[in-house]
């Protein structure tokens, strides 16, 4: 797995412009408006998650829509399902022992 799908998800306004983007294919005026970010910092934002490859841009006339690739997303899927496995039953332990411990007590 490439490192930079990490370091493109660090920045929390680049998670958030995703989060915006979940919705569809939109234009930076529409991601700014739903966004408490500068238009230039939207822009940037979007260059960066383009060049990671989490973002498609498509002319529309004079405007640019983007919208989200799926491809880093299942690349970030199957490395944290690597360890889903590990997590899962280390949880239904933990679960396991909090019921136990509850029966326990009067």
């Amino acid at each position: 797995m490439q490192s930079i799908i990490f370091e493109t998800l660090a920045d929390p306004s680049r998670r958030r412009i995703v989060e915006v983007l979940r919705a569809g294919e939109l234009p930076v005026g529409d991601v700014v408006d739903r966004l408490d970010i500068h238009q230039s910092g939207v822009s940037r934002h979007l260059r960066i998650l383009a060049d990671a490859g989490f973002v498609k841009v498509r002319p529309d006339g004079a405007r640019r829509l983007y919208a989200l690739r799926p491809e880093p997303f299942r690349e970030l899927d199957a490395w944290v399902g690597r360890f889903r496995g590990a997590w899962e039953a280390r949880l239904d332990r933990f679960g396991v022992a909090l019921e136990r411990q509850r029966k326990e007590r009067p």
